[in-house]
């Protein structure tokens, strides 16, 4: 699967981090986080844009609860956290699309034509503010117009000049890093060409965007209580096929008629609830264990759905961690 995900995002985000060497100026190493106090108190809260997002609402519980420890987002979650009026202490994005993960932070040159010639977000069971796509373009560049400048960024080197752009013009904060293409310790190593180019920290972001804003919880801000929520790695039972993220790869790999073969279900008995998930998600689910084991922050999955459980993760309600983790 690791080869996969190389074939799939290695070249284009090798690519994008040569040219962003231009722009390295415009923010700081990821290692000046380190020195930073962000939030109060030993905790985080991750959260990602997975299923149980719109169901479970962590953003009104937060600010329900006044919580004000450290808030990590992946940038699929900034407007469902803007929305709501959840301004996130930090995000994150790692992903080398081209015209994609701009959409997160507003696109400037979105046009219909270009939606109609890619489907990624209306079919998949995301953010239904995305249902109306140009009019949830216009709320997000809206909100990143104003609250940009207030938020700072964990940017992948990886990320494609489209979202560079946008997260300049809209004044975040910067912090680079490299990602982790392969073991940097062994000869010809891609990862470590790009730390000798541009001298950054280079992390294990664990494949994904949501196991990267973890990373960035526990090993970056140091904190040593992490709730994680909206980190599925899965879909609820009942959800099309259709709607899921590598639905066309999973055509392209067996057939419209065999997709059975390639889909998982699993069984979470924290939850008593199945739920399924495909072999990308499968991966992505034993590197975070694997990563989580590694670490001396104790993590907390507050998700309410999906399939990360298991030592040493622990399944509680966001209420619990919130009453009885945090000191």
């Amino acid at each position: 699967m690791g080869d996969l995900t190389w074939d799939r995002h290695g070249p284009m985000g090798v690519a994008n981090a040569k040219r962003n060497r231009t722009v390295l100026d415009r923010g700081q190493s990821l290692a000046a986080l380190r020195k930073e106090r962000i939030g109060e108190g030993e905790s985080a809260v991750v959260i990602a844009a997975g299923p149980s997002l719109k169901r479970q609402d962590p953003a009104q519980t937060l600010l329900a609860r006044g919580y004000k420890g450290a808030i990590v987002t992946t940038e699929s979650a900034l407007l469902y956290c803007l929305r709501a009026g959840l301004v996130p202490d930090l995000t994150v994005t790692l992903d080398p699309h081209a015209t994609r993960i701009v959409r997160w932070f507003g696109d400037p040159h979105l046009s219909v034509d270009a939606l109609k010639a890619d489907d990624y977000f209306s079919r998949q069971d995301m953010d239904r503010a995305f249902a109306d796509e140009m009019a949830a373009n216009r709320e997000i560049l809206g909100l990143m117009d104003r609250y940009g400048s207030r938020i700072r960024i964990a940017l992948s080197t990886s990320a494609s000049q489209a979202v560079v752009d946008r997260v300049l013009a809209v004044g975040m904060k910067v912090y680079w890093w490299n990602p982790m293409f392969d073991d940097p310790d062994q000869p010809n190593s891609i990862t470590a060409e790009l730390q000798a180019m541009n001298r950054l920290p280079c992390v294990n972001a664990g494949g994904n965007v949501g196991s990267a804003a973890w990373m960035m919880a526990t090993e970056v801000l140091g904190k040593t209580r992490v709730a994680l929520t909206g980190v599925d790695f899965a879909y609820y039972d009942g959800t099309p096929y259709k709607n899921t993220q590598y639905y066309k790869e999973a055509v392209a790999l067996v057939g419209e008629d065999n997709l059975d073969s390639v889909y998982i279900r699993l069984f979470n008995p924290d939850l008593g609830a199945w739920f399924y998930t495909d072999p990308a998600y499968m991966w992505y689910r034993q590197s975070f264990l694997d990563m989580a084991a590694d670490s001396e922050a104790r993590t907390f999955n507050c998700t309410g759905g999906g399939i990360l459980f298991g030592p040493p993760i622990t399944t509680l309600p966001l209420d619990q961690f919130l009453d009885d983790v945090i000191p």
